[in-house]
Protein backbone atom coordinates (compact mmCIF):
# COMPACT_ATOMS: atom_id res chain seq x y z
CA UNK A 1 0.00 0.00 0.00
CA UNK A 2 1.03 3.56 -0.60
CA UNK A 3 1.38 6.01 2.28
CA UNK A 4 -1.84 7.66 1.11
CA UNK A 5 -3.77 4.39 1.39
CA UNK A 6 -2.32 3.62 4.82
CA UNK A 7 -3.26 7.04 6.16
CA UNK A 8 -6.75 6.75 4.68
CA UNK A 9 -7.32 3.44 6.46
CA UNK A 10 -6.03 4.80 9.77
CA UNK A 11 -8.03 8.03 9.60
CA UNK A 12 -11.30 6.88 8.05
CA UNK A 13 -11.57 3.19 8.96
CA UNK A 14 -12.37 2.52 12.61
CA UNK A 15 -12.19 -1.28 12.48
CA UNK A 16 -8.40 -1.52 12.75
CA UNK A 17 -6.24 -1.14 15.86
CA UNK A 18 -4.44 1.89 14.42
CA UNK A 19 -7.77 3.43 13.42
CA UNK A 20 -9.22 2.95 16.89
CA UNK A 21 -6.14 4.46 18.52
CA UNK A 22 -6.32 7.42 16.16
CA UNK A 23 -10.01 7.98 16.94
CA UNK A 24 -9.49 7.81 20.70
CA UNK A 25 -6.54 10.19 20.54
CA UNK A 26 -8.50 12.65 18.43
CA UNK A 27 -11.46 12.57 20.81
CA UNK A 28 -9.14 13.40 23.72
CA UNK A 29 -7.60 16.30 21.78
CA UNK A 30 -11.03 17.65 20.82
CA UNK A 31 -12.18 17.60 24.44
CA UNK A 32 -8.98 19.30 25.62
CA UNK A 33 -9.34 22.02 22.98
CA UNK A 34 -12.96 22.71 23.97
CA UNK A 35 -11.96 22.88 27.65
CA UNK A 36 -9.23 25.36 26.67
CA UNK A 37 -11.76 27.64 24.97
CA UNK A 38 -14.10 27.44 27.98
CA UNK A 39 -11.34 28.23 30.47
CA UNK A 40 -10.22 31.16 28.32
CA UNK A 41 -13.67 32.71 28.73
CA UNK A 42 -13.32 32.85 32.54
CA UNK A 43 -11.86 36.31 33.37
CA UNK A 44 -9.92 35.18 36.46
CA UNK A 45 -8.31 32.25 34.65
CA UNK A 46 -7.66 34.30 31.54
CA UNK A 47 -5.91 36.99 33.55
CA UNK A 48 -3.57 34.45 35.15
CA UNK A 49 -3.06 31.90 32.37
CA UNK A 50 -4.10 33.81 29.26
CA UNK A 51 -0.75 33.44 27.52
CA UNK A 52 -0.57 29.70 28.14
CA UNK A 53 -4.13 29.23 26.91
CA UNK A 54 -3.30 31.26 23.81
CA UNK A 55 -0.37 28.98 22.99
CA UNK A 56 -2.48 25.90 23.70
CA UNK A 57 -5.19 27.16 21.35
CA UNK A 58 -2.71 27.63 18.53
CA UNK A 59 -1.27 24.20 19.19
CA UNK A 60 -4.68 22.59 18.80
CA UNK A 61 -5.48 24.74 15.76
CA UNK A 62 -2.30 23.76 13.92
CA UNK A 63 -2.80 20.12 14.88
CA UNK A 64 -6.39 20.03 13.62
CA UNK A 65 -5.42 21.95 10.49
CA UNK A 66 -2.80 19.33 9.66
CA UNK A 67 -5.30 16.56 10.29
CA UNK A 68 -7.89 18.29 8.07
CA UNK A 69 -5.43 18.69 5.20
CA UNK A 70 -4.37 15.04 5.50
CA UNK A 71 -8.02 14.01 5.30
CA UNK A 72 -8.43 15.98 2.09
CA UNK A 73 -5.24 14.47 0.67
CA UNK A 74 -6.25 10.87 1.45
CA UNK A 75 -9.61 11.05 -0.35
CA UNK A 76 -9.84 10.75 -4.13
CA UNK A 77 -12.56 13.41 -4.39
CA UNK A 78 -11.49 15.84 -1.69
CA UNK A 79 -14.17 18.41 -2.61
CA UNK A 80 -16.92 15.89 -1.82
CA UNK A 81 -15.54 15.51 1.68
CA UNK A 82 -14.90 19.25 2.10
CA UNK A 83 -18.57 20.10 1.47
CA UNK A 84 -19.95 17.23 3.55
CA UNK A 85 -21.23 17.76 7.11
CA UNK A 86 -18.06 16.46 8.74
CA UNK A 87 -15.85 18.40 6.32
CA UNK A 88 -17.62 21.67 7.15
CA UNK A 89 -17.39 20.96 10.88
CA UNK A 90 -13.67 20.21 10.52
CA UNK A 91 -13.18 23.54 8.74
CA UNK A 92 -15.21 25.49 11.31
CA UNK A 93 -13.10 23.98 14.08
CA UNK A 94 -9.95 25.73 12.82
CA UNK A 95 -11.17 28.69 10.74
CA UNK A 96 -12.10 31.08 13.61
CA UNK A 97 -8.55 31.09 14.96
CA UNK A 98 -7.12 32.18 11.62
CA UNK A 99 -9.87 34.73 10.94
CA UNK A 100 -9.21 36.36 14.31
CA UNK A 101 -5.73 37.32 13.06
CA UNK A 102 -7.35 39.74 10.59
CA UNK A 103 -9.60 41.33 13.21
CA UNK A 104 -7.23 43.07 15.64
CA UNK A 105 -8.14 46.00 17.82
CA UNK A 106 -10.55 46.73 20.65
CA UNK A 107 -13.33 47.77 18.27
CA UNK A 108 -13.51 44.19 17.01
CA UNK A 109 -13.48 42.59 20.45
CA UNK A 110 -17.06 41.37 20.15
CA UNK A 111 -16.39 39.77 16.75
CA UNK A 112 -13.26 38.08 18.09
CA UNK A 113 -15.22 36.75 21.06
CA UNK A 114 -17.78 35.24 18.69
CA UNK A 115 -15.01 33.59 16.70
CA UNK A 116 -13.47 32.19 19.86
CA UNK A 117 -16.79 30.73 20.97
CA UNK A 118 -17.28 29.16 17.54
CA UNK A 119 -14.33 26.91 18.31
CA UNK A 120 -16.54 24.81 20.54
CA UNK A 121 -17.93 23.39 17.29
CA UNK A 122 -15.03 21.00 17.57
CA UNK A 123 -17.14 18.99 19.96
CA UNK A 124 -19.39 18.13 16.99
CA UNK A 125 -16.49 16.26 15.47
CA UNK A 126 -16.96 13.55 18.08
CA UNK A 127 -20.26 12.58 16.45
CA UNK A 128 -18.44 10.61 13.78
CA UNK A 129 -16.83 8.41 16.43
CA UNK A 130 -20.12 7.28 17.95
CA UNK A 131 -21.11 4.06 16.22
CA UNK A 132 -24.84 4.69 16.56
CA UNK A 133 -24.69 8.27 15.26
CA UNK A 134 -25.27 7.17 11.68
CA UNK A 135 -28.35 5.17 12.70
CA UNK A 136 -29.81 8.20 14.48
CA UNK A 137 -29.09 10.40 11.46
CA UNK A 138 -30.81 7.91 9.15
CA UNK A 139 -33.84 7.70 11.46
CA UNK A 140 -34.19 11.49 11.65
CA UNK A 141 -33.84 11.84 7.89
CA UNK A 142 -36.43 9.13 7.23
CA UNK A 143 -38.94 10.65 9.66
CA UNK A 144 -38.48 14.32 8.72
CA UNK A 145 -41.68 14.54 6.65
CA UNK A 146 -43.80 13.00 9.38
CA UNK A 147 -42.24 15.30 11.96
CA UNK A 148 -42.82 18.36 9.74
CA UNK A 149 -46.50 17.44 9.37
CA UNK A 150 -46.73 16.86 13.11
CA UNK A 151 -45.13 20.23 13.93
CA UNK A 152 -47.43 22.01 11.48
CA UNK A 153 -50.44 20.40 13.16
CA UNK A 154 -49.21 21.41 16.61
CA UNK A 155 -48.64 24.99 15.46
CA UNK A 156 -52.20 25.10 14.12
CA UNK A 157 -53.53 23.83 17.46
CA UNK A 158 -51.54 26.47 19.32
CA UNK A 159 -53.00 29.23 17.17
CA UNK A 160 -56.52 27.86 17.75
CA UNK A 161 -56.09 27.46 21.51
CA UNK A 162 -54.41 30.86 21.81
CA UNK A 163 -57.27 32.52 19.96
CA UNK A 164 -59.85 30.75 22.13
CA UNK A 165 -58.07 31.83 25.29
CA UNK A 166 -57.98 35.41 24.01
CA UNK A 167 -61.74 35.29 23.52
CA UNK A 168 -62.27 33.79 26.99
CA UNK A 169 -59.75 35.79 29.03
CA UNK A 170 -59.11 38.87 26.92
CA UNK A 171 -61.83 41.02 28.42
CA UNK A 172 -61.03 40.38 32.10
CA UNK A 173 -57.37 39.38 32.17
CA UNK A 174 -54.80 41.98 31.00
CA UNK A 175 -52.20 39.23 30.51
CA UNK A 176 -54.16 38.01 27.48
CA UNK A 177 -54.15 41.42 25.86
CA UNK A 178 -53.68 40.11 22.31
CA UNK A 179 -53.78 36.93 20.31
CA UNK A 180 -49.94 36.74 20.03
CA UNK A 181 -49.69 36.89 23.84
CA UNK A 182 -52.31 34.18 24.09
CA UNK A 183 -50.48 32.01 21.56
CA UNK A 184 -47.30 32.42 23.61
CA UNK A 185 -49.24 31.16 26.63
CA UNK A 186 -50.55 28.21 24.58
CA UNK A 187 -47.01 27.30 23.50
CA UNK A 188 -45.63 27.29 27.06
CA UNK A 189 -48.65 25.38 28.32
CA UNK A 190 -48.83 22.74 25.61
CA UNK A 191 -45.10 22.05 25.86
CA UNK A 192 -45.54 21.66 29.67
CA UNK A 193 -42.95 24.39 30.31
CA UNK A 194 -45.36 26.63 32.19
CA UNK A 195 -43.38 29.74 33.11
CA UNK A 196 -46.31 31.09 35.10
CA UNK A 197 -45.97 34.65 33.80
CA UNK A 198 -49.42 34.39 32.15
CA UNK A 199 -52.20 32.47 33.89
CA UNK A 200 -55.96 32.23 33.25
CA UNK A 201 -58.31 33.44 35.98
CA UNK A 202 -61.80 32.52 34.76
CA UNK A 203 -63.24 29.02 35.35
CA UNK A 204 -63.68 28.44 31.62
CA UNK A 205 -60.12 29.57 30.91
CA UNK A 206 -58.73 27.30 33.63
CA UNK A 207 -60.72 24.37 32.23
CA UNK A 208 -59.29 24.98 28.76
CA UNK A 209 -55.81 25.28 30.26
CA UNK A 210 -56.22 21.91 32.01
CA UNK A 211 -57.27 20.30 28.74
CA UNK A 212 -54.26 21.77 26.92
CA UNK A 213 -51.87 20.56 29.65
CA UNK A 214 -53.17 16.99 29.43
CA UNK A 215 -52.99 17.12 25.64
CA UNK A 216 -49.41 18.34 25.89
CA UNK A 217 -48.22 15.12 27.50
CA UNK A 218 -49.62 13.10 24.60
CA UNK A 219 -48.20 15.45 22.00
CA UNK A 220 -44.68 15.15 23.41
CA UNK A 221 -44.76 11.36 22.92
CA UNK A 222 -45.69 11.50 19.22
CA UNK A 223 -42.31 12.55 17.69
CA UNK A 224 -40.55 10.11 20.01
CA UNK A 225 -42.64 7.28 18.62
CA UNK A 226 -42.02 8.40 15.02
CA UNK A 227 -38.24 8.51 15.46
CA UNK A 228 -38.20 5.24 17.42
CA UNK A 229 -40.03 3.45 14.60
CA UNK A 230 -37.57 4.72 12.02
CA UNK A 231 -34.66 3.95 14.34
CA UNK A 232 -35.76 0.33 14.59
CA UNK A 233 -36.00 0.18 10.81
CA UNK A 234 -32.53 1.69 10.42
CA UNK A 235 -31.16 -0.72 12.98
CA UNK A 236 -32.65 -3.59 10.98
CA UNK A 237 -30.69 -2.37 7.98
CA UNK A 238 -27.53 -2.18 10.09
CA UNK A 239 -24.93 -0.25 8.14
CA UNK A 240 -21.47 -1.64 7.54
CA UNK A 241 -18.34 0.19 8.63
CA UNK A 242 -16.84 0.61 5.17
CA UNK A 243 -15.83 4.19 4.35
CA UNK A 244 -15.78 5.24 0.70
CA UNK A 245 -12.20 5.77 -0.43
CA UNK A 246 -13.26 8.48 -2.88
CA UNK A 247 -15.52 10.81 -0.86
CA UNK A 248 -15.32 9.43 2.74
CA UNK A 249 -19.06 8.78 2.89
CA UNK A 250 -20.25 6.44 5.63
CA UNK A 251 -23.51 4.69 6.50
CA UNK A 252 -23.68 2.19 3.64
CA UNK A 253 -26.14 -0.67 3.95
CA UNK A 254 -24.81 -4.10 4.78
CA UNK A 255 -25.20 -5.43 1.24
CA UNK A 256 -23.96 -2.27 -0.53
CA UNK A 257 -21.12 -2.64 -3.04
CA UNK A 258 -21.10 0.97 -4.22
CA UNK A 259 -21.04 4.29 -2.41
CA UNK A 260 -24.46 5.88 -1.94
CA UNK A 261 -22.99 9.37 -2.48
CA UNK A 262 -20.54 9.15 -5.39
CA UNK A 263 -21.13 5.64 -6.77
CA UNK A 264 -17.54 4.46 -6.33
CA UNK A 265 -16.93 0.77 -5.66
CA UNK A 266 -16.54 0.18 -1.93
CA UNK A 267 -14.39 -2.91 -2.25
CA UNK A 268 -12.20 -2.00 -5.18
CA UNK A 269 -9.22 -1.78 -2.83
CA UNK A 270 -10.04 -4.68 -0.57
CA UNK A 271 -6.64 -6.18 -1.30
CA UNK A 272 -5.07 -3.09 0.28
CA UNK A 273 -7.11 -3.30 3.43
CA UNK A 274 -5.64 -4.97 6.48
CA UNK A 275 -7.68 -7.61 8.38
CA UNK A 276 -9.73 -6.30 11.31
CA UNK A 277 -7.48 -7.87 13.91
CA UNK A 278 -4.23 -6.54 12.47
CA UNK A 279 -2.56 -3.24 12.97
CA UNK A 280 -1.72 -0.76 10.22
CA UNK A 281 1.79 0.51 10.47
CA UNK A 282 3.71 2.95 8.39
Amino acid sequence: MTLRDKLRIIIFEADTKAGRRFDVSLIVLILLSVVTVMLDSVPRINAQYGQQLYYAEWFFTLLFTTEYLIRLWCIEHSWSYAKSFYGIVDLLSVLPTYVSLWLPGAQFFLAIRVLRVLRVFRVLRMVRYVGEAELIAQALAASRRKIIVFIASVLALMVIFGSLMYVIEGGSNPAFASIPHSIYWAVTTMTTVGYGDITPTTPLGQSLASFIMIMGYGIIAVPTGIVTLELNEANRRQANTRTCSDCAAEGHSREASYCWRCGAALYQRSRDRQPDNEDVTG
